[in-house]
């Protein structure tokens, strides 16, 4: 413990004596190559040292161990340097008033390093002192450039040069600024510890159009060739201003096709394509393809391009049209309508281009033709004449289609100008024929005799046969009737026919007598007078009424086959 006492006091005073050996120089400082740099230093040691033959110091480079064989760059005592700084230093402060200035002509680059100062007052009182200078050797001018430069916000751009050389002065100006919008220049010297730089300061406020221009910074020394340049490429920081997509376009159904989207920007965008509101496709990238495939109509519409970079967002869109040919055309159901009512058909169909509509019945053309996606076909006071096949026909460049209904057409019983009684060989034959829809009952009665026929009995032949709309009866009597006072045979029959729509009768006119006479006399000529009386008579009421005789013919053979069978 008493070792300890008289040891402590003892580290106290060599504590308070290493305290007094302080050195003052720049941390930093700097210069160009090829020109000088003076390096200020103060040094101070213990007062109560007395230098031994004088003060002198040295200079070493890199580390301050004089046993690791440092470069020396200066020594007072001798002139014995390392290579590199041979009639290169000079000690400009007096050290006898602890003044260590040094002056370094000529450097390089390779002069760039710490730089340690070593007192010697004689004796063991050498001190080497832990600060040092570290010295930057620049070949070109510093240049201050933001991190992030944004479009039309205003920018400074500050170039610096050290001015540490007391034998040059640098002038500092700027290059390639011709272009640039009101450029401001602004010098400046900054001064602190002894050390001293020299700055430009470049203001204007940029445009995307100046993204990747360059500017340059040239510092000179006059009445020397020393030239510096520094030189840089400004990257401007901006929201999208262009979005290029596809110009609007058609395309055919079941194709495919590619959209794409070009966008100028720094940096660059997320670019999203949307159709509608709906998101397709998302990447960071300056442009974009979409690809669509196996179009469909479902497809056709708007698409979005959207860049942004979060400096801003811009979008363009563009209308992609899908061809095909029409749909299947909707149109009502079949339809039965009752004589007189109205009713409207109608037709949709689409296609792209709008298809044109056209309406026909049993293949003529009705109505007029629509370029529309619907038509109405009108048909008011319908008649009988309008039953039939009515079809819709959509037509555009890319094809056609079609559909079709039936339009039936009930109506009541009307009876035809064929109904008549006739006297036959055997009698008196009555038809009866009546057009209606549903298609007409068809019976006789005979007033003389109270009798309603529409069977066959054992005097009375009844028949009856329908073909579409039309319904014919015929009854054949065996008795010729009563004559008249004209000496015709005079035969009351009636027609009555109805349906669910009406009904009416009528009174069956006979033919005149004569008529039966010769059909008599022509029966007793024999087969073949007969058939040629016939044709003779067809013809001669053929030339009266065509359509009689057709009729007429048609029931004689529908008559013939009833009495071979009967």
């Amino acid at each position: 413990m008493k070792g300890l006492e008289l040891l402590l006091p003892l580290l106290l005073f060599l504590k308070d004596v290493s305290a007094q050996w302080n050195v003052w120089m720049p941390r930093d400082i700097s210069a160009m190559t090829n020109s000088c740099v003076v390096i200020p230093c103060s040094f101070t040691y213990p007062s109560g040292i007395r230098p031994y033959r004088g003060v002198h110091g040295i200079w070493y480079f890199g580390h301050p161990y004089p046993q690791l064989f440092p470069p020396v760059v200066f020594k007072s005592r001798t002139d014995i340097v390392h290579e590199s700084y041979k009639g290169r230093t000079r000690l400009l402060g007096d050290l006898t008033h602890k003044n260590c200035t040094l002056l370094i002509n000529n450097i390089g680059t390779e002069h760039s390093g710490r730089y340690y100062f070593r007192a010697d007052l004689g004796g063991a009182n050498i001190y080497t002192f832990p600060d040092f200078t570290n010295l930057q050797v620049l070949d070109q001018p510093n240049i201050d450039v933001p991190e992030e430069i944004v479009s039309d916000l205003s920018l400074d751009l500050t170039c610096y040069v050290p001015d540490n050389c007391p034998d040059f002065s640098p002038e500092i100006h700027w290059m390639y600024t011709d272009y640039l919008p009101d450029p401001i220049f602004t010098p400046d010297t900054v001064e602190e510890s002894n050390t001293a730089v020299l700055s430009s300061t470049l203001t204007f406020t940029p445009k995307p159009i100046h993204n990747g221009q360059v500017l340059g910074c040239r510092v000179q020394y006059p009445n020397t060739t020393f030239v510096y340049e520094r030189l840089i490429s400004l990257d401007i920081k901006y929201g999208p201003r262009t979005v290029w997509v596809n110009v609007s376009q058609e395309v055919m159904e079941g194709s495919s096709v590619v959209l794409h989207c070009d966008v100028d920007s720094n940096p660059v965008p997320v670019i999203t394509w949307y159709f509608g509101d709906k998101e397709l496709l998302s990447e960071t990238a300056s442009n974009s393809s979409l690809s669509l495939d196996n179009l469909t109509p479902e497809k056709e519409g708007v698409y979005t391009c959207v860049g942004d970079n979060g400096f801003g967002s811009m979008n363009t869109s563009m209308y992609l049209a899908i061809n095909y040919p029409p749909r299947e055309p909707w149109i009502n159901e079949s339809l039965t309508v009752l004589e007189g009512s109205s009713v409207a058909l109608q037709c949709i169909s689409k296609g792209n281009p709008m298809p044109t509509l056209t309406w026909l019945k049993n293949g003529e053309l009705v109505g007029t033709i629509t370029a529309e996606e619907g038509s109405v076909l009108e048909l008011h006071e319908i008649t009988p004449q309008a039953d039939g096949v009515y079809r819709c026909l959509a037509e555009n460049e890319h094809g056609r289609a079609s559909s079709s209904l039936n339009i039936t057409v009930e109506f009541a019983p009307v009876l035809l100008d064929d109904s008549k009684c006739t006297i036959v060989r055997e009698g008196v034959q009555c038809v009866c024929i009546a057009s209606g829809n549903p298609e007409p009952a068809i019976e006789f009665f005979l007033p003389d005799l109270n009798i309603t026929i529409n069977n066959s009995n054992n005097r009375f032949n009844y028949y009856t046969h329908s073909d579409g709309y039309t319904s014919t009866g015929i009854i054949k009597l065996q008795d010729k009737g009563e004559r008249g006072n004209n000496g015709d045979t005079a035969v009351h029959v009636h027609c009555s026919i109805s349906n669910m729509y009406g009904s009416e009768t009528i009174r069956l006119e006979l033919q005149q007598e004569k008529k039966y006479m010769m059909a008599v006399i022509v029966g007793t000529i024999g087969g073949v007078a007969v058939i040629a009386f016939i044709i003779a008579a067809v013809r001669y009421v053929g030339q009266n009424n065509k359509k009689e005789t057709t009729v007429i013919t048609n029931l004689w053979a529908q008559w013939q086959a009833w009495r071979d069978k009967s």
